[in-house]
């Protein structure tokens, strides 16, 4: 079993039970207590769990670090396809889209069906290439600064980019989502990419799925007053989804 699955089979057994001990992470895996302790200490870091003698518990929220490209591209997989068919039936003929950075950003790229004729605004080179060569699509990619894994771009030439367009809708990625906190992400430099998508869009989603309900990133784009909608796989938490009813946000579900 491959570093990603079992942090992903980690992750959910802590969903579920809220506790797991290491000696039953061991049985359920098939891998040594050593790798357990390793594989916790590894998710503690991304502030995805709190190691306690013998285990470990539940941390729904904190800024801790992003995981890696490889491993956010294998997890969850399922649920960002989801996430991805939800916004694509957002979509209509002739209108300008942006899609941002992210792995669920890239499922949305994936999901725009063939019938779509419009502009695609990104900045992610992994969303253009994704769409490249559409019939009928126009896609726009922002310049700037690119940083690897999910070769997102980002700097003042970004900014301007996204201040000259005026797109119909737009998909954020981000690092969570939470009920006082608001939207976060990982990355100052494109946080500031988001708040000028969000200035100069007229329908902006937030791409979250479960895993990133009740999490908070090291930086704030905004509040849930400020997007039209959260694409998600499930329903929100109970305090997440009554700010965002407060809010007025919808929330776009199975």
């Amino acid at each position: 079993m491959l570093p990603a699955q079992r942090h992903q089979r980690i992750t959910e057994a802590l969903g579920r039970k809220g506790t797991v001990r290491t000696e039953d992470l061991a049985a359920l895996l098939g891998v040594s207590h050593e790798t357990v302790r390793r594989d916790l200490a590894f998710l503690e870091r991304r502030a995805l769990l709190v190691r306690v003698h013998g285990g470990a518990t539940a941390a729904p929220s904190g800024t801790g670090e992003e995981s890696s490209y490889l491993e956010r591209s294998t997890s969850r997989s399922e649920a960002k396809a989801m996430i991805g068919e939800l916004a694509a039936r957002l979509l209509r003929p002739g209108q300008t889209v942006i899609i941002d950075v992210g792995t669920t950003a890239v499922h949305v790229a994936r999901a725009v069906p063939p019938s779509f004729r419009g502009v695609v605004a990104t900045c992610s080179l992994l969303v253009a290439a994704e769409l490249a060569g559409r019939p009928g699509v126009e896609v726009l990619v922002a310049g700037g600064r690119v940083r690897r894994g999910d070769l997102a771009v980002s700097n003042a030439h970004t900014l301007a980019f996204f201040r000259d367009l005026r797109a119909d809708v737009a998909f954020l990625g981000s690092g969570g989502m939470d009920a006082e906190a608001g939207l976060t992400d990982h990355f100052l430099d494109e946080v500031a990419t988001k708040r000028v998508i969000l200035a100069h869009t007229a329908r902006t989603y937030a791409l979250a799925d479960s895993a990133k309900h009740g999490r908070v990133a090291a930086y704030r784009v905004c509040g849930p007053e400020d997007l039209t909608g959260l694409v998600t796989d499930e329903e929100p938490p109970p305090p997440l989804a009554s700010a965002l009813a407060r809010a007025g946000t919808e929330v776009i579900a199975p």
